[in-house]
């Protein structure tokens, strides 16, 4: 009994101590807000957001989706900020050890899947929005000032029922950015 709860001890000492200290903390950057003569569109990307365990989960085969919040607001001096577009996308990855190729999904494009042979290219993929429409220019008002704010988190590990027991520190590799603004005229 004595050595369970040592070997119990030196679990949670390693869990709670090494992994923390090989982490680094995600971030958005590259932003870039431009328009169609139809659209609003949005690019940005997710740095630091691999890490070493989450790269092994992938690469034994347990899908991984993140999600990327994107708000568009007007702002207003005396009243409170109008919120003119809220979006959630998904892109998640699903690596395939038979066929050696990574799946990536983009629910942003209805669903679309690209597939990759490159697991660096695979993440770049999983990690970037690229030209993703916000709303309709005519939504927008001539001469108003707006914010758009963005985010990413890595949802939920979802493992097989049995696993959630032996596998109980993959929670210590989930991260969720800070809350990014852009501010424009337009």
């Amino acid at each position: 009994m004595k050595g369970l709860k040592s070997l119990l001890l030196i679990v949670i000492v390693w869990a709670a101590g090494v992994v923390p200290a090989m982490a680094k903390e995600a971030y958005l950057s590259d932003f870039v807000v431009t328009n169609t003569r139809d659209h609003l569109l949005v690019y940005f990307s997710v740095n630091n957001c691999f890490t070493p365990e989450m790269n092994n989960a992938i690469e034994s085969g347990i899908e991984t989706t993140f999600t990327f919040f994107i708000q568009l607001r007007e702002k207003r001096d005396l009243i409170w900020d109008k919120k003119i577009a809220d979006l959630e996308v998904n892109h998640s990855i699903k690596y395939d050890s038979l066929k050696k190729i990574y799946s990536v999904r983009f629910s942003e494009d209805n669903i679309r899947e690209v597939s990759a042979r490159n697991f660096e290219e695979a993440k770049k993929l999983m990690a970037e929005i690229v030209a993703l429409k916000v709303l309709p220019m005519h939504q927008l008002k001539k001469g108003k000032r707006y914010q758009l704010q963005m985010m990413a988190q890595l949802d939920k590990i979802r493992l097989p029922f049995y696993l959630h027991y032996v596998l109980f520190f993959v929670s210590l590799w989930d991260f969720e950015t800070d809350w990014y603004a852009v501010d424009f005229r337009y």
